[in-house]
């Protein structure tokens, strides 16, 4: 064991945020810290490392092991390069190689005794540089800072001058090479793209000693680890499994709890009935028996009803009137900022009731085309357009469609003028905001606090076309599980950027991929995604559009950025028209395989086939071919649709 937490207990105030909570971490363990925003997991965090006191309890750790922290919020501003803040962690290494070369020189110029002794030396320093793993330390670092998505451009650039989510990656850089026994990281994935987040699990999953995370990317935790510290309502409860192990464990215990709750509940009810039966009798024997019974349930312990959490944020979005099928077109897209091209020649169609995940790493531009659609910025070249009774929502994950200067009170109001006060009242409750609460000014609140906001506004607009950027990004695991039920039961067409996988995996029906400057298509969630693509990616590496610099073209352009002649879309219209005549062909093979597959299984069944083995070893021998060719008929049938 190398740490353990013993009755903790810790109040700010009035409010009890941890009451007697205990666990413990083994050696290499990954372990994870969930609840709700506010339950109180960065202060465990805060009371583990010393930052902050605990009123009650203990926090023990083994015998000189060393502890290392990645808070949510850096504020490094340090003069010097990322790749020399690195550099620093390795100081002894660089020492110990310094020391090696300088016993390496003494050693040409050395006889008899002296020369012995520094042999001795340079064996000893030779081993502890080993130990170190030394000739490695190089390749280390760079290895740290390109998974977590500095290129070896940006290795010279200032501490001081980057930005907070980028400083918070040079910290965690640094945590993770200086390799403490137990790393505790509170939020790691919030400023990490999905390269980075998924360089990330496999580091920590082989990282020799223990970690504990404060997350609410349930894919990583999925990933990452094999115990859950639930915190709830002050109450701490370990769980052993990842993520998905602990939400179906707890939605056992909850339902058992409900049910116990229920029986209690009507068994109270029953006994208040006999009583007041009882009392009605008006006999002394009957109110003493009454009495009797009124005492039993004075003494009774209990049962509290279980909390539901998720049932504390309510988002219903529901569009006010239905749009056109073809709901968005984007043609010829092109978006650069000076001489950085973010992306060139995306065309692509979205139709009504799709609902389209936009992913890619960081600064590729997945943002900048939601700004282009929703007229925030104009592009380069192009076409966007609207179909037919299309209303937009727009989510803002900077918020600058809220104003800051507002109260949440004014926000709404001025936005839908037709509410009353109560209205506006209840609409905030609903998303959490509730006495004073509503009278605080949007500048004053959190990221996740103005995300509800933001929430709020789109639920009430009634839009039929949600336009959604990073949505998840400050939400708890609870509010997310929510705005994905919600997203999911919704009747319009949503298109979102998000890195939350887990997310995307729950709620999108097709993803767009934004690499090499244009758009690959997925019709499918995140794991259709995972598998398909390798494969789309070397079908896309070997197209026309990226050996377009051979014809003339610039890299960036495609074949669709010169003007094709009549004939070369005669040509094209005719190869469309042959794919989906193939595509027909090929369905109607499949149906017909499968149909006679059926009818081989039903004979197969028959008393006077199933004894005759001649006939069986016929009729199996042709099910595994017509099993072979299906095979290939997916295959093909998969190619030709996507």
């Amino acid at each position: 064991m190398i740490l353990s937490c013993h009755q903790i207990s810790k109040a700010f105030g009035d409010v009890s945020i941890l009451e007697n909570g205990s666990f413990h971490i083994e050696d290499r363990e990954k372990a994870a810290v969930v609840g709700i925003n506010g339950a109180g997991k960065s202060t465990l965090l805060k009371i583990i490392t010393g930052e902050l006191p605990a009123d009650r309890g203990t926090v023990v750790l083994a015998k000189d092991k060393t502890l290392g922290y990645l808070a949510q919020h850096q504020e490094l501003s340090s003069g010097q390069t990322i790749y020399d803040t690195l550099l620093e962690v390795k100081k002894d290494v660089i020492d110990l190689e310094h020391k090696l070369r300088e016993l390496e020189q003494a050693m040409k110029h050395a006889e008899g005794e002296e020369l012995a002794g520094l042999m001795d030396a340079y064996a000893r320093a030779g081993h502890e540089f080993e130990q170190k793993d030394g000739y490695a330390w190089k390749s280390e670092i760079t290895g740290v800072l390109k998974g977590l998505g500095f290129s070896e451009e940006e290795f010279g650039k200032q501490v001081a001058a980057l930005s907070g989510g980028q400083k918070t990656r040079v910290y965690l850089g640094r945590l993770l090479l200086s390799k403490p026994d137990i790393i505790l990281l509170d939020e790691p994935t919030n400023h990490l793209d999905m390269a980075s987040i998924a360089w990330l699990e496999t580091y920590l999953l082989n990282y020799p000693g223990s970690v504990l995370i404060v997350a609410h990317d349930r894919y990583f935790l999925d990933k990452v680890v094999t115990k859950i510290i639930e915190i709830d309502q002050g109450t701490l409860s370990v769980f052993s499994g990842n993520y998905t192990a602990y939400a179906e464990k707890r939605a056992q215990l909850r339902e058992a709890r409900m049910k116990e709750y229920l029986n209690q509940q009507a068994e109270i009810r029953h006994q208040e009935e006999v009583i007041r039966k009882l009392k009605s009798f008006n006999r002394e024997k009957s109110i003493r028996r009454a009495e009797s019974r009124e005492k039993m349930l004075a003494k009774m312990d209990r049962v509290e009803k279980p909390t539901e959490a998720a049932s504390a944020m309510h988002i219903r979005l529901e569009p006010q009137i239905m749009s056109g099928n073809d709901v968005l077109t984007v043609r010829e897209l092109k978006k650069s900022f000076g001489s950085n091209l973010l992306f060139s020649d995306v065309s692509f169609d979205i139709k009504r009731g799709e609902r389209v995940a936009v992913i890619g790493s960081n600064g590729t531009g997945k943002t900048t085309l939601l700004k282009i659609i929703n007229g925030l910025l104009p592009a380069d070249r192009g076409q966007v357009r609207l179909g037919t009774r299309v209303q937009v929502g727009y989510y803002d994950q900077e918020q600058q469609v809220l104003h800051m200067e507002k109260t949440l009170f004014d926000e709404l109001q001025d936005a839908y003028p037709n509410m009353d006060n109560t209205q506006v009242r209840s609409v905030l409750a609903a998303f959490l905001f509730t006495g004073d609460d509503v009278f605080k000014r949007i500048g004053d609140l959190s990221g996740g606090e103005r995300g509800r906001v933001s929430l709020a506004k789109l639920m009430l607009s009634e839009s039929n076309l949600l336009i959604l950027d990073e949505p998840t990004n400050h939400l708890d695991i609870v509010s997310k599980e929510i705005l994905e039920d919600a997203l999911n039961s919704y009747t319009g067409t949503v298109l979102y950027v998000s890195h939350d996988r887990y997310f995307i995996n729950r709620t999108a029906t097709r993803i767009l991929e934004l690499t090499g400057r244009t758009f690959l298509c997925y019709i499918g969630n995140y794991d259709y995604y995972l598998e398909k693509r390798d494969t789309m990616a070397a079908l896309h590496a070997g197209s026309p559009a990226q050996n377009g610099a051979a014809d003339g073209r610039s890299p960036g352009e495609t074949v669709s950025d010169t003007r094709l002649d009549w004939q070369a879309q005669k040509e094209q219209k005719a190869r469309e028209r042959k794919r989906l005549n193939d595509l027909k062909k090929t369905e109607e093979e499949i149906a017909a395989l499968e149909a006679r597959n059926a009818e081989i299984d039903e004979r197969s069944s028959l008393p006077e086939v199933c004894t005759n083995m001649s006939e069986l070893l016929k009729l199996t021998k042709e099910k595994e071919e017509n099993e072979a060719r299906l095979a290939g008929l997916y295959e093909v049938w998969e190619g030709l649709a996507e």
